[in-house]
């Protein structure tokens, strides 16, 4: 099929810039209890003691790396068929503007967002990003992430599955503004990035 005017275009509709980030219909954002506390109540409970350690593990000697309860370490693009590439939490996020993650077009692919609970248990996470192209917001995603308790090992959440748009005018640079919320809708993180997208793939 020729390209141009003729191939049908995959980009997005245009989002208002005014209008909000859908959220779960009926959800309301729990009273915050400290683990502490949790771990005490029921105590006589015999099976409800033996539920609250297999949902919170054991607490004792989880790695508290200081700063925010939730730690963000990662963001992971996963391309179908192709390698994962990986963005780095932790350091200096200005970075990720100048270095595009470049996706062919038309590709499927899924973000992973690997993080660490460590003092408290969290209750409604949310990661949300709007996509820009040229300063217009061309799409939205709103997902609910959920209830974490603390571990040293991290959590990895995995969206659903995205296809990249596709077509002449689809191509080029997106910047996608990403924020990790907790059930406050307080953020935990923000980070930009750049996805490119491409007619191929760039070796």
């Amino acid at each position: 099929m020729a390209e141009g005017a003729d191939q049908a275009e995959q980009l997005p509709p245009e989002v208002p810039e005014g209008e909000e980030d859908e959220t779960t219909p009926g959800y309301k954002a729990p009273k915050k209890v400290d683990l502490q506390t949790i771990q005490q109540m029921d105590a006589d409970d015999e099976s409800l003691v033996k539920y609250k350690q297999q949902l919170l593990g054991q607490t004792a000697g989880i790695l508290d790396e200081g700063g925010s309860n939730v730690l963000l370490k990662q963001m992971i693009i996963a391309p179908e068929g192709r390698d994962e590439i990986t963005l780095d939490l932790t350091g200096d996020l200005s970075k990720f503007k100048k270095n595009p993650v470049v996706i062919k077009e038309g590709t499927q692919y899924r973000l992973k967002i690997v993080f660490r609970v460590q003092r408290e248990i969290v209750s409604g996470l949310r990661y949300n990003h709007g996509a820009f192209r040229k300063g217009i917001k061309v799409d939205k995603s709103n997902l609910m992430v959920g209830s974490y308790g603390p571990k040293t090992e991290a959590h990895v959440f995995t969206t659903p599955v995205e296809d990249a748009p596709s077509g002449m005018l689809a191509r080029g640079d997106y910047t996608i503004k990403s924020k990790f919320t907790d059930d406050d809708k307080n953020p935990i993180l923000e980070w930009e990035w750049v996805l490119k997208i491409a007619k191929d793939w760039e070796k």
